[in-house]
């Protein structure tokens, strides 16, 4: 279950499909993991759910595939015997839930309120669905039930759009966010995936959310540094900030005290989820210099650098 969701975690958005032909699943997860999502939740509302799951189980393997919808045990053996890795439940049905863990199959069931939450818990369930999300009363809902319930985390869906998952995802509580805006029904049943390959990487950009934050100088000596940050200062209109290996004319321009990483410097680029990022470039086969990684007193990732630099500066990212 843990392994399930920090993949759900770091791939942060969850496409929810409803599939009327199953000969178009493949095609769909391809279309998808092109867009960057290596994740689908195929809904269990049509006929062809259990071989649209097989079809993309067989032929992409690289796609972690579920099965929503899912109401009874029967559906749960349809869907993990076509291949599903996890499922996910729109209420809390204690038969079903019971059943995935006795089979040790992940399953993320719908909670929505307080009783139904310290029933997962009884049972021993913390990643939950919440659903529906905007209905339910959205991030203030989420953000009310966690205080009591500080070990529970949530994967709202319903209501969630590329207007507002990134509100959701910045919460520590929510697992990640379910959406269709990338896969409506009409678009798959018109073969548009050309449109939903431009949307879902659009989802992903805005979610990993990249920002320039400043450009890292290398410099000879504090000397230097000092003289380069004062006439960029001069120019801009920035207040200079000396710091312990840098001086800082303004938030963009950083130059180093001595020779820093990279020949000339380094780039460093903010992101909404750095842990989120890193997985996201690791699955497209992006090296990085796993020496530079650096942790937060929490633990969690707080800046690292890809291993090939670009016009001499080393590419460098950092959270938020």
């Amino acid at each position: 279950m843990e392994d399930i969701s920090k993949k759900i975690y770091e791939c942060g958005i969850v496409p929810v499909v409803k599939l009327e032909e199953a000969e178009l699943a493949a095609r769909l997860a391809r279309t998808l993991m092109a867009g960057g999502i290596r994740c689908i939740e195929v809904t269990f509302r049509t006929k062809a759910a259990r071989q649209a799951i097989e079809n993309i189980s067989r032929e992409c393997p690289d796609m972690l595939v579920g099965a929503g919808t899912v109401l009874t045990k029967e559906q749960v053996d349809e869907a993990v015997n076509a291949g599903a890795k996890f499922i996910v439940t729109p209420g809390f049905n204690r038969k079903t839930a019971a059943y995935c863990l006795e089979k040790e199959v992940p399953i993320f069931p719908g909670c929505n309120n307080p009783a139904v939450i310290e029933e997962a818990l009884e049972m021993g369930i913390t990643d939950l669905k919440f659903f529906p999300a905007e209905q339910s009363g959205g991030l203030s809902m989420i953000k009310a039930l966690s205080a009591p319930y500080s070990g529970v985390r949530f994967m709202p869906t319903g209501g969630i759009n590329e207007n507002n998952m990134n509100e959701y995802l910045a919460n520590d509580k929510v697992l990640a966010c379910g959406g269709t805006w990338m896969v409506k029904e009409s678009l798959i049943k018109n073969r548009q995936f050309d449109e939903i390959e431009y949307l879902t990487r659009n989802a992903v950009k805005k979610m990993l959310g990249f920002e320039l934050r400043h450009i890292g100088i290398n410099c000879v000596d504090e000397k230097e540094a000092v003289q380069r940050a004062g006439v960029v200062a001069e120019l801009f209109g920035l207040e200079v900030k000396p710091g312990n290996s840098s001086v800082f004319a303004g938030q963009a321009f950083e130059m180093m005290k001595k020779e820093g990483c990279g020949e000339h410097g380094h780039i460093c680029m903010a992101v909404n989820r750095l842990d989120r990022a890193y997985a996201h470039f690791k699955q497209k086969g992006i090296a990085f210099d796993e020496e530079s990684k650096k942790l937060d007193e929490k633990g969690k990732m707080k800046v690292i650098n890809f291993k090939e630099p670009v016009g001499g500066f080393v590419l460098q990212m950092i959270n938020k």
